[in-house]
């Protein structure tokens, strides 16, 4: 079971819970980007790179036998944070066809590169699914 962590007189976050704690298999899913399962970039846009990035994810996940709802963490790494803001808009709607309507606690950090050169995004994931 998950629970999320919200401390009293905390506004409420908005895309992202403040804290979670869960009980179960973890499951550590490495940064993904992207690209498809073949590593082929089919797109420089940064909201196609985002669904590709979550699908990637959930592709993992999916071979340890857990769900979206099962994420307890992402950490969310982007080349250009004025990209990131422009396009919040269409990346919070790849980010619900995907993730559904889960939360997790999320970081997300401008870096100043990623070792593949057209990559725009790499997101790390961890997950507990319940036994």
């Amino acid at each position: 079971m998950h629970t999320i962590l919200q401390p009293e007189g905390w506004a409420k976050p908005i895309g992202y819970a403040n804290g979670m704690s869960a009980t179960g298999r973890q499951v550590y899913v490495g940064g993904q980007i992207g690209w498809n399962s073949q590593c082929v970039f089919e797109s420089d846009d940064l909201v196609d790179q985002v669904r590709q990035t979550l699908q990637n994810i959930m592709a993992v996940l999916s071979e340890a036998g857990g769900r979206a709802e099962h994420i307890t963490t992402m950490t969310w790494y982007f080349v250009d944070k004025a990209d990131y803001l422009a396009n919040l808009k269409g990346i919070g709607q790849v980010y619900r066809e995907v993730i559904g309507r889960h939360f997790p606690a999320m970081a997300a950090v401008q870096v100043v590169a990623l070792i593949e050169d057209r990559a725009k995004i790499e997101i790390q994931a961890i997950a507990v699914i319940p036994e």
